[in-house]
C-alpha cells in the first residue's frame, strides 16, 4: 500500500464542480492499494498518517502529529500510485488492486483514522476528481507499507 501524504493549510476535492470533501490545516492522503495488500499494510499506513510528526511545535521543529494539533485529514483514492513506469512510456497498472478490494480498504482506512478522533473527509472512490491544495512547507512524504 502506498500513501502520498502532504501537510496542507487547506485541501478540497470536487466532482463535477461540487465540493465533496475539504479540510483546513491537516494532512492530505493520496492512498493507493496494491495487489496483495493486507490488514497489516492498512494498519501501518493509518498509524503513520495519524502519528507522523510533521507539524511544528513551539520551537518551530516538526515534532507534532496531526492528532495533537487539531488538524484534519482528507483521504483521496489514487490507484495511479501503484503504477509501474519502468518499462516503456505507458504506465502499467497491473499492480493495482481490484476496484472491489481497493474500495473496501480505502473505506476502512477512513474509518480507522476517524476512530482516532481525527476529523476526516474523503473523495469518492473511482470518481473523476479535482483536488486542490495548498501544501504547507512544502512537506510531502511517500509511505510504502512494503518498504
Amino acid at each position: 500500500m502506498k500513501a502520498l501524504i502532504q501537510r496542507v493549510s487547506r485541501a478540497d476535492v470536487t466532482i463535477a464542480g461540487k465540493s465533496v470533501g475539504h479540510i483546513r490545516k491537516g494532512i492530505l492522503v493520496f492512498l493507493g492499494v496494491e495487489k496483495g495488500d493486507a490488514e497489516k499494510d492498512l494498519t501501518y499506513v493509518v498509524k503513520k498518517v495519524v502519528s507522523l510528526r510533521v507539524f511544528s511545535d513551539n520551537e518551530g521543529r516538526m515534532n507534532l502529529p496531526v492528532k495533537d494539533t487539531g488538524g484534519e485529514v482528507l483521504v483521496v483514492s489514487q490507484f495511479t500510485l501503484a503504477a509501474d513506469c519502468r518499462k516503456g512510456n505507458r504506465p502499467s497498472f497491473d499492480r493495482a488492486e481490484t476496484p472491489e478490494k481497493a474500495k473496501a480498504m480505502y473505506e476502512r482506512a477512513i474509518a480507522m483514522i476517524s476512530r482516532e478522533g481525527i476529523s476526516v473527509s474523503s473523495g469518492e472512490f473511482a470518481a473523476d476528481m479535482q483536488v486542490s491544495l495548498v501544501n504547507d512547507g512544502p512537506v510531502t512524504f511517500l509511505l510504502d507499507s512494503r518498504s
